[in-house]
């Protein structure tokens, strides 16, 4: 049932029934809509927006540019596959966040492109051109749909994600997306003579300390896009120092649709397909919990239909994307820590962020403008979205009762095995390559390790009395966010 407006209602209803009060009109509490589903006036909407694209742009475009670059494709056509990848995350985005029928988590949730399939394309596709692609698709269309088929099965396995699950899955999503920062910050490109120059870092940190001081410093929608702002700032700085590349705008140009299956019709051979479902399993898993970590910011906490619908997105998004020669979409967890830091919390915003994707991959010389943010810019500013990630699982934790029974155990471990990847990057060298997809995403392997330890220490061979602690502390963390949904938190 769609919500009354939040005043106009009440105030003809009351002067209605008693025109000659001079009582206010009240609004009862439970006439508000949630925040999830406020909208904004258009500038804010547009700007916050658009916050939201300047921080996962070069998330979207990375993947496209390194298989762009390994199968072969030139310069040109790496550059079409890049205004594919904007295009159908503008889609996915969508989707998500406006949602059809029971597809879409109806949240502040990001889609693109997903980095977790970037190693095994390569694999597939690497020095076979236009043939590699086509094959690389067909794999995606696959997975795609075996993942929509599988969604509503997959959402049930919120019952095993209690607060000391998730707060080590949501921490471990930040500590993850932390090294992303750090490399944005010297660079992007470890190959280029300056990568970590002292102007880099100096740069990446000028920013963060803009972004903090504009935190600080600022009130009401100007504190919310500080993010938006201190990335101008730093671009506008890093002008005069040379770091800013204005080569691209000459490069782009005006309009550029993505032919469907411009590379040719998709082939399907059975290892890329294998492979590229197990890449969907893996970031299913991620989406599961990052769909948990934002339904706990946003005060509006997952249950199993929203995660249904969130993963029905993902994997229809990704099995349609191949048709406009995009690849597997999947959540972005950047953008949560930009909900989480800026409180706004309207899927709309992030709906205005989808349409600017689309409208970017159409218009490449508009993504070339967005391309102009230097990387030291983007990861001074990332490591302060993604540490707010990280904080969010610590705040998550501490209704997670660590001092009881074993969860402190559950969670050393978890956090243990998840940051394998992060601190000791060859550490799986030795295995077989199709099990690095899932060894090397910190997130799901700290996910799986934090479930099976909750059910082997809570769970399994437990006592009436054992099994009530994760309940309690499940029921507080319930508590925290109906909290935070009130009318009260939310202004």
């Amino acid at each position: 049932m769609a919500a009354k407006p939040r005043f106009h209602n009440d105030a003809v209803a009351a002067s209605d029934a008693a025109p000659d009060s001079t009582a206010a009109p009240t609004t009862d509490p439970a006439d508000r809509k949630h925040p999830v589903d406020e909208t904004l006036p258009p500038l804010k909407l547009f700007t916050s927006g658009l916050q939201h694209v300047a921080a996962m742009y070069a998330g979207v475009v990375a993947p496209p540019m390194i298989v762009g670059a390994a199968v072969g494709l030139s310069a040109k056509e790496t550059a079409f596959l890049m205004g594919a990848s904007l295009f159908t995350a503008g889609l996915a985005t969508l989707l998500q966040t406006l949602g059809i029928w029971r597809i879409g988590a109806r949240l502040p949730f990001v889609n693109g492109v997903s980095f977790a399939g970037v190693t095994p394309m390569v694999a597939i596709g690497k020095d076979r051109g236009h043939d590699g692609i086509a094959v690389i698709l067909g794999a995606i269309i696959v997975a795609g749909l075996l993942g929509f088929l599988l969604a509503p099965y997959f959402c049930k396995l919120i019952r095993f994600f209690p607060p000391v699950v998730t707060g080590t899955v949501i921490t471990l999503i930040g500590v993850s997306l932390l090294p992303v920062a750090f490399n944005w910050a010297q660079g992007g490109n470890a190959k280029a003579s300056d990568y970590g120059s002292a102007t880099n870092i100096t740069m990446g940190a000028v920013t963060m300390v803009i972004v903090l001081a504009l935190r600080k410093l600022l009130r009401g929608f100007l504190q919310q896009i500080a993010i938006l702002l201190g990335l101008v700032a730093g671009t506008l700085i890093a002008i005069p120092v040379g770091i800013t590349d204005f080569s691209a705008l000459g490069d782009a140009g005006l309009v550029g649709f993505p032919t469907p299956f411009h590379f040719g019709a998709p082939r399907f051979e059975v290892a890329a397909i294998v492979s590229m479902c197990v890449v969907m399993l893996v970031s299913m898993t991620e989406s599961t919990a990052d769909m948990l970590a934002l339904g706990r910011i946003v005060g509006r906490p997952a249950d199993e239909r929203t995660i249904e619908g969130g993963l029905r997105a993902d994997t229809l998004g990704s099995a349609l994307s191949p048709l406009f020669n995009g690849f597997m979409c999947s959540a972005f967890a950047q953008n949560i820590g930009l909900v989480a830091m800026t409180k706004v919390r309207s899927r709309f915003v992030v709906a205005a962020g989808g349409g600017i994707l689309i409208v970017l991959g159409l218009v490449p010389v508009a993504a070339s403008v967005i391309a102009l943010v230097p990387l030291p810019v983007l990861g001074g500013a990332g490591i302060v979205l993604f540490g707010t990630v990280a904080s969010s699982g610590i705040q998550t934790l501490a209704t997670a009762a660590l001092e009881k029974g074993e969860n402190a155990l559950i969670v050393a471990a978890a956090l243990g095995v998840g940051l394998i990847p992060i601190a000791a990057p060859e550490f799986y060298h030795a295995l077989p390559k199709d099990l690095l997809v899932v060894l090397d995403s910190g997130i799901s392997t700290g996910c799986v390790v934090a479930v099976l330890l909750n059910l082997a220490f809570n769970h399994l061979g437990a006592g009436t009395a054992d099994r009530e602690q994760p309940d309690r502390g499940a029921a507080e963390a319930r508590e925290q966010t109906t909290a935070a949904a009130s009318p009260a938190a939310a202004h």
